[in-house]
Protein backbone atom coordinates (compact mmCIF):
# COMPACT_ATOMS: atom_id res chain seq x y z
CA UNK A 1 0.00 0.00 0.00
CA UNK A 2 2.88 2.36 0.76
CA UNK A 3 4.21 1.72 -2.72
CA UNK A 4 0.92 2.89 -4.28
CA UNK A 5 0.94 5.98 -2.07
CA UNK A 6 4.50 6.75 -3.17
CA UNK A 7 3.52 6.42 -6.85
CA UNK A 8 0.52 8.68 -6.33
CA UNK A 9 2.68 11.18 -4.44
CA UNK A 10 5.23 11.19 -7.29
CA UNK A 11 2.48 11.83 -9.84
CA UNK A 12 1.05 14.65 -7.73
CA UNK A 13 4.52 16.21 -7.45
CA UNK A 14 4.99 15.98 -11.23
CA UNK A 15 1.57 17.56 -11.80
CA UNK A 16 2.45 20.38 -9.37
CA UNK A 17 5.79 20.94 -11.12
CA UNK A 18 4.03 21.13 -14.50
CA UNK A 19 1.50 23.57 -13.10
CA UNK A 20 4.30 25.76 -11.72
CA UNK A 21 6.07 25.71 -15.09
CA UNK A 22 2.79 26.56 -16.83
CA UNK A 23 2.17 29.50 -14.47
CA UNK A 24 5.69 30.81 -15.07
CA UNK A 25 5.24 30.49 -18.83
CA UNK A 26 1.88 32.24 -18.65
CA UNK A 27 3.44 35.06 -16.62
CA UNK A 28 6.16 35.49 -19.24
CA UNK A 29 3.57 35.48 -22.03
CA UNK A 30 1.52 38.13 -20.22
CA UNK A 31 4.61 40.29 -19.74
CA UNK A 32 5.50 40.04 -23.41
CA UNK A 33 1.89 40.75 -24.42
CA UNK A 34 1.91 43.83 -22.24
CA UNK A 35 5.06 45.04 -23.99
CA UNK A 36 3.43 44.48 -27.39
CA UNK A 37 0.31 46.38 -26.33
CA UNK A 38 2.45 49.28 -25.08
CA UNK A 39 4.32 49.34 -28.38
CA UNK A 40 1.09 49.42 -30.36
CA UNK A 41 -0.18 52.27 -28.17
CA UNK A 42 3.03 54.23 -28.84
CA UNK A 43 2.65 53.66 -32.58
CA UNK A 44 -0.94 54.92 -32.42
CA UNK A 45 0.15 57.99 -30.48
CA UNK A 46 2.95 58.71 -32.95
CA UNK A 47 0.58 58.34 -35.90
CA UNK A 48 -1.87 60.78 -34.33
CA UNK A 49 0.94 63.32 -33.87
CA UNK A 50 1.95 62.86 -37.51
CA UNK A 51 -1.67 63.31 -38.64
CA UNK A 52 -1.93 66.49 -36.57
CA UNK A 53 1.19 67.83 -38.27
CA UNK A 54 -0.20 66.96 -41.70
CA UNK A 55 -3.45 68.81 -40.96
CA UNK A 56 -1.50 71.79 -39.69
CA UNK A 57 0.57 71.83 -42.88
CA UNK A 58 -2.59 71.66 -44.99
CA UNK A 59 -4.00 74.69 -43.19
CA UNK A 60 -0.76 76.59 -43.78
CA UNK A 61 -0.84 75.72 -47.49
CA UNK A 62 -4.49 76.78 -47.71
CA UNK A 63 -3.64 80.15 -46.13
CA UNK A 64 -0.77 80.62 -48.57
CA UNK A 65 -3.09 79.82 -51.49
CA UNK A 66 -5.57 82.39 -50.25
CA UNK A 67 -2.83 85.02 -49.95
CA UNK A 68 -1.52 84.27 -53.44
CA UNK A 69 -5.04 84.48 -54.90
CA UNK A 70 -5.62 87.78 -53.12
CA UNK A 71 -2.29 89.15 -54.44
CA UNK A 72 -3.14 87.99 -57.97
CA UNK A 73 -6.54 89.69 -57.78
CA UNK A 74 -4.98 92.94 -56.56
CA UNK A 75 -2.43 92.85 -59.34
CA UNK A 76 -5.08 91.68 -61.78
CA UNK A 77 -3.03 88.61 -62.70
CA UNK A 78 -5.78 86.05 -62.27
CA UNK A 79 -7.59 84.52 -65.23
Amino acid sequence: MAEIENIILEHVKKIQAEQTATRERDAEIMTRLSSIESGIARIGRDESVNYTEIISDRHAVDKLKERIERIERRLELSN
